[in-house]
């Protein structure tokens, strides 16, 4: 390539604009306003996601979730509202879907998760109608709410698909609050819940799965591990569901069914030299630069490190990313590192929280004191009133913060 074939040469090219992007953005353009930095996002508006299983349970409008895209983006920051066709760190460049061609220094790659909706059999086609909702999707939150508070009676399933996903504890969020609106309304005893997990245990993290199951229990939810969601038809209101590690399916009916759908790095992505073996960009889980390409970071759902895939995990890795890219840029040694801190506040029910937070290795942490696996009201008020400040208002501003932290024995 020569040099006229460029369309537009930055110091910093950052590739999503959701909370990653838009964080060391932020964080960059306040340490450093010298670089010229980008941000490429064809969005054009902007969603607190964590803020979905709420508008679910109709605790919060959609449209409080939602902000313009152009809003957010740090003032002196260019946004190339384009679409990624590839990315080729070995010249240094990020081609788009109109044709231009970007130069960088320096890449962040943080474009978020994929969500494969064609991989369930029949989902597209009835998704959002017919009892078929999902809190992944911005319309079917709302949807999940219309379909909570209209069933009277029958089976309601709700699903979660392999891992890795994003806000792993979303899917059963979900069936909580359903089931708790339901008991509050008197129809509990009328209604099957059945949660169906391809996995084989409630949650990743072993010290909070009695609390969970205490809940579990309570509800009277009905387990169905190992299931993964292949195939459904609204019509007739069935989900197929294949046993992991089998070829056995079983069909199940449904008065109602909030679906999750499988999960990947975006193709752009997955399919590149950037990928690892699995799929995801493959960083260093400590600098988070790439394993092979010095030249490019990256932060949030799309990495292959083993940490959850959450806001807290992307609030905390930002300003690691930022300190360790300014020092590449300095041609010094990488000396931030990322710990792995990831959490989850799993709402049990209307007003009462499970905070759930944890390092790489399943290392339990707490920020409050209290034993964290007791459903909170105070981890309540942060999941609905604080947090979604904190994530306009701080984390997107490049403003977060400090939290002490300490380490939990796990063997109390």
């Amino acid at each position: 390539m020569t040099d006229t074939q460029y369309a537009e040469r930055y110091s910093v090219v950052i590739v999503g604009g959701g909370a990653g992007g838009l964080s060391v953005a932020a964080r960059l353009r306040r340490a450093k306003p010298e670089l010229t930095i980008a941000v490429i996002d064809p969005s054009a508006t902007h969603a607190y996601q964590p803020g979905w299983t709420l508008v679910g349970a109709g605790v919060m409008p959609l449209a409080s979730t939602l902000k313009q895209q152009g809003g957010l983006i740090p003032h002196g920051v260019t946004w190339i509202r384009e679409r990624v066709r590839s990315i080729h760190p070995e010249d240094m460049t990020v081609a788009l879907d109109n044709g231009a061609v970007i130069e960088y220094r320096r890449l962040v790659v943080c474009p978020g998760i994929q969500l494969n909706w064609d991989a369930i059999d029949g989902l597209k086609e009835t998704l959002g109608r017919n009892g078929v909702t999902s809190n992944y999707d911005r319309d079917g939150a709302a949807y999940t709410w219309e379909c909570v508070r209209n069933l009277n009676g029958g089976t309601a399933i709700f699903t979660q698909p392999p891992m890795p996903i994003k806000c792993a504890g979303a899917p059963q969020k979900a069936v909580y609050l359903s089931c708790d609106y339901w008991r509050r309304e008197g129809v509990l005893h009328r209604i099957k819940a059945q949660f169906c997990l391809a996995g084989d245990k409630l949650f990743g993290i072993n010290y909070y799965v009695p609390s969970l199951q205490k809940v579990v229990d309570y509800y009277g939810i009905e387990l169905r591990f190992k299931e993964n969601l292949i195939a459904i038809d609204g019509e007739k209101k069935e989900a197929t569901f294949q046993i992991i590690g089998t070829d056995q399916v079983i069909v199940r009916p449904f008065d109602m069914i909030h679906v999750v759908p499988p999960q990947s790095a975006p193709d752009f992505v997955r399919q590149s030299v950037l990928a690892n073996e699995a799929g995801w960009l493959d960083v260093d889980s400590a600098t988070l630069r790439h394993n092979k390409f010095e030249t490019v970071f990256g932060l949030g759902d799309v990495l292959g490190t083993s940490n959850a895939k959450t806001a807290a995990a992307v609030r905390e890795q930002a300003p690691v990313l930022v300190k360790n890219l300014i020092s590449s840029l300095a041609g010094e040694p990488l000396e931030a590192s990322y710990d792995g801190y990831g959490a989850c506040p799993l709402t049990v029910s209307y007003g009462k929280v499970v905070l759930a937070e944890f390092l790489y290795g399943g290392k339990v942490v707490s920020s409050l004191r209290y034993d964290q696996r007791k459903p909170s009201r105070i981890a309540w008020n942060f999941k609905a009133k604080i947090f979604p400040k904190l994530y306009w208002y701080g984390m997107l501003r490049g403003i977060d913060p400090k939290v002490s932290r300490k380490q939990v024995n796990t063997e109390s």
